[in-house]
């Protein structure tokens, strides 16, 4: 097994506590509510949102996936850090064995924040990604991103 990490920060006007909340905390009815392109609904199969509780995301018409199936590895409401992996579903395009994603809300001096994103993508074997794939996830992440950050502002 592979494992390719690539990383993403993300600048915002939002404090850091109110975007580790939507992103993280509420993101399971938040992102259907201002995105039902991209994810349909988010249900939960296990557990109670913390460490271990395993979901099913139901991705929207807009997605080239149905569905993913992550487990919370890791949540830091203090650190405003969150950790999952997904570890089945058609997202993973039987190439990877899974993709783990750390997330950090770090403060800035200007009372907004940086969303710092490390995608670590574990492949099966010794197979090859295709970097188009992986610039097309950090697009969407972005723009995920950015649509919660508009939603707070529009909804202060």
């Amino acid at each position: 097994m592979v494992a390719i990490t690539y990383d993403i920060e993300i600048p915002s006007s939002i404090p850091a506590a109110k975007m580790f909340k939507a992103v993280v905390l509420d993101a399971d009815t938040l992102i259907p509510k201002i995105m039902p392109q991209a994810i349909k609904n988010v249900e939960i199969l296990e557990g109670d949102g913390g460490v271990g509780t395993v979901k099913v995301i139901h991705f929207g018409e807009g997605s080239q996936y149905k569905s993913a199936k992550h487990r919370v590895d890791a949540i830091d409401t203090e650190n405003l850090t969150h950790t999952y992996t997904i570890v089945e579903g058609d997202a993973l395009a039987g190439v990877l064995e899974s993709i783990t994603y750390h997330v950090k809300i770090v403060p800035t001096e200007d009372g907004g924040c940086i969303c710092k994103n490390r995608s670590i993508y574990h492949t099966k074997g010794d197979v090859e990604i295709n970097e188009e794939k992986i610039k097309e996830g950090k697009e969407k992440a972005m723009h995920m991103f950015k649509a919660i950050e508009a939603y707070l502002q529009a909804n202060a």
